[in-house]
């Protein structure tokens, strides 16, 4: 009994949906290869020519409503095995032709009698045309075509796929994805490599198949004859009737079925945009202009009335034509009932003297604001769910994040004084940042290491400055391939808000901000923020400390060790700027890491020793550190020089310098050279390595 149920908990096991799915590949392939080989009865024949029929119908329709080539990526495995089934059919139907062949045009099948007798009317002259013509359609037309699309498509995709890596990693970066979504992305961006090189080998079996039917009716129509003529002592004429009937019906049945999957390769690989399938592209594209309907009516029309010209035929389809362009033309937009702006205004103006002022008219300046032009207004606009909103909620969350506070909201509004496609950011009232987008096109931006030129309106991109195009979709893959990080207009606004608020994070970082920061450690270590806040310290006194952190790009997200070391400190020590060095002691470890990861080793600049010298008793003689103005174009020309050199070879630019003197050197070289970074000796961990790649002062 424990055999018995143990047999019948595999077989279970076995026959398990999962298992069945798993199992049907396998099977149906050793089916078709075993057709090859294994006689089949005449009714299995019919049976699996209706099949290949049904497979490829259905394959051409999947294709077709399809919105974007991955939602059908095993297609290339479909091309193989209905290539490979027709072959099989093939290899059997020549087997009961050869052998039953004499018994008549019935003999292989209904199947291949209904495609040799009724398709061509039993003329064994129009069935060799056909043949040949669909034979010439689908090898020398189709399937050369989108074999040729499938091959560059896979070449301009593989040359695209950095810069659709360097797009989702800018993305990621600005906080407009997150992880997962990014893995996702990067997936997509390898599969579809993979499809379109899998689509570009997978051409090749259609093209074999149809030389290969070519050389199969050629085969079996002289194995036809010398059958029939040696074996059965049938006439010639006879025998070349009816195998070549049964020849052309077998070469038919195969080959319409070869053309269909050919079509649907090449619109899986020639299909353009993922908003819709193939039909409503069609549809939309193509009958949506009643100009262009009205148009080639009129064009019709005229063809019908020459004399000799089929006229009924041209004048209905003209009729139908401009039913078309009528029917597109009687529906006018929809137009709202409104005052016009003049109107408006006076409205306004009117309801405004009728009130007195109150104090509700005093409105407070936003602390991070978002003006765009009305073209923009789609993109920010909540009904309609606009792009730039939900990026921004991201942009945000991850700011948060990254950096240790939660920043004030973005306050949007429209702003019908700026141009129709600009935008500016302003940070408590004052303008910070501006630029233009435009939806619906995409800014193509050159990283430094592109193949060419673009034809695209050339701006500048309003992050970072770098050289770019705006270009529209049907050009966006040719840059792709040229090396340029392509981004849609809400992810270049998205970014560029973000690198203004990663700028400004020490000005974003208010009172009430601090103050909601100390309240939300509190929850964790009440008795740290009671013995700091307001016992040794003032809450303005460690907002200070915590912009001085923030302004030269340290991020406060360990509040527990800023706490800490503030708590230690203040009982001797007041002044922000000595309670900021030592807190970046306490940071040291994490301000190393970040610009220095994976315990790499920390390439710096430094000074040279007789310039330190002088810096030193420069800040001993005078407490705030007067330089002499000669001594201090130097310095800032030397710096920048290194800096240049460290970013060239890929090195983050930072200076080295002895404790007292990097305050007074950061806010001094970091007007002239904002990437470079400037840390003092105290902070490196004692674990890591220092190298110096160049000497500030070394050449006099």
């Amino acid at each position: 009994m424990a055999i018995q149920d143990t047999l019948q908990l595999h077989l279970r096991q076995l026959l398990s949906p999962s298992n069945l799915r798993a199992l049907a590949a396998p099977i149906l392939i050793l089916i078709i290869l075993s057709m090859m080989v294994l006689p089949l009865p005449v009714f299995l024949l019919d049976v699996f020519f209706t099949f290949n029929i049904a497979v490829s119908v259905m394959v051409m329709l999947v294709a077709m409503n399809t919105h974007r080539p991955l939602e059908f990526s095993v297609f290339p495995v479909v091309l193989l095995v209905t290539t490979l089934l027709r072959l099989s059919l093939n290899v059997a139907s020549t087997r009961i032709v050869l052998l039953s062949g004499h018994g008549g045009v019935d003999a292989a099948g209904k199947v291949i009698e209904a495609f040799g007798q009724f398709i061509i009317g039993g003329n064994t002259a129009v069935g060799l045309v056909v043949f040949v013509i669909l034979t010439i359609i689908n090898f020398v037309v189709i399937t050369k075509g989108a074999g040729r699309i499938a091959e560059v498509s896979a070449r301009f995709t593989l040359d695209a796929m950095p810069g659709k890596q360097m797009a989702i990693d800018a993305d990621l970066n600005a906080g407009l994805i997150d992880e997962q979504t990014a893995k996702r992305r990067r997936k997509e961006v390898s599969q579809e490599s993979d499809f379109f090189g899998a689509m570009d080998g997978a051409s090749k079996f259609v093209r074999g198949d149809a030389i290969a039917g070519i050389l199969i009716m050629v085969i079996n129509i002289l194995g036809g004859l010398f059958v029939g003529m040696v074996q059965h002592d049938m006439a010639f004429g006879d025998a070349a009737h009816v195998y070549t009937i049964l020849t052309i019906g077998d070469g038919l049945v195969a080959q319409i079925p070869s053309l269909i999957i050919s079509v649907s390769a090449g619109l899986v690989v020639s299909r353009v945009g993922d908003e819709d399938d193939i039909g409503a592209q069609v549809i939309t594209q193509l009958f949506s202009s009643p100009r262009a309907l009205m148009l080639t009516g009129a064009i019709i029309g005229v063809l019908g009335l020459i004399p000799g010209m089929p006229n009924l035929v041209f004048i209905l389809l003209a009729s139908v034509l401009g039913w078309m362009a009528w029917w597109r033309l009687k529906k006018p937009p929809e137009a709202e009932e409104a005052l016009t702006s003049e109107d408006k205004a006076k409205e306004e103006v009117k309801a405004v003297e009728a009130q007195e002022a109150t104090w509700n008219d005093v409105t407070p300046v936003d602390v991070l604001g978002l003006e765009v032009g009305y073209r923009l207004i789609p993109m920010v606009d909540k009904n309609q769910d606009g792009e730039l909103l939900r990026r921004i909620r991201g942009l945000r969350k991850k700011f948060a994040q990254d950096v240790g506070f939660l920043a004030s909201p973005v306050h949007i509004r429209d702003n019908l004084e700026l141009k129709p496609n600009a935008y500016r950011v302003t940070l408590k009232g004052v303008e910070v940042g501006a630029g233009e987008a435009f939806p619906g096109q995409f800014l193509a931006i050159n990283p430094g290491r592109v193949a060419g030129p673009l034809s695209g309106k050339q701006t500048v991109d309003p992050a970072f400055g770098l050289t770019a195009y705006w270009v529209d979709n049907a050009t966006r893959e040719q840059a792709h391939a040229l090396g340029y990080t392509v981004v849609d207009s809400s992810t270049v606004i998205a970014t560029h808000l973000n690198h203004i608020i990663l700028t400004h994070a020490a000005e974003l970082l208010g009172r009430q901000e601090t103050q909601a920061l100390l309240d939300h450690i509190s929850q964790e270590s009440p008795k740290l923020i009671e013995e700091l806040v307001p016992k040794l310290l003032p809450v303005s006194t460690v907002q200070r400390v915590l912009q001085n952190l923030l302004g030269e790009e340290v991020n406060i997200r360990d509040m527990r060790t800023i706490v800490e070391a503030l708590a230690e400190f203040a009982p001797r020590l007041q002044d922000p700027a000595e309670l900021t060095a030592r807190v970046r002691e306490g940071l040291g470890r994490a301000i190393i890491q970040d610009i220095f990861p994976a315990n790499a080793e920390v390439q710096v600049m430094a000074l040279e020793p007789g310039l330190e010298r002088i810096l030193l008793q420069a800040m001993g003689a005078g407490g705030e550190g007067v330089i002499e103005p000669g001594l201090a174009d130097t310095l800032l020309q030397q710096t920048a020089q290194l800096a240049q050199r460290q970013e060239e070879i890929g090195l983050p630019p930072v200076l080295l310098v002895p404790t007292q003197l990097r305050m007074l050197l950061s806010k001094f070289l970091r007007r002239a050279v904002p990437s470079l970074r400037v840390i003092a000796n105290s902070e490196v961990p004692e674990a890591r390595t220092i190298r110096v790649t160049g000497m500030v002062g070394a050449q006099g």
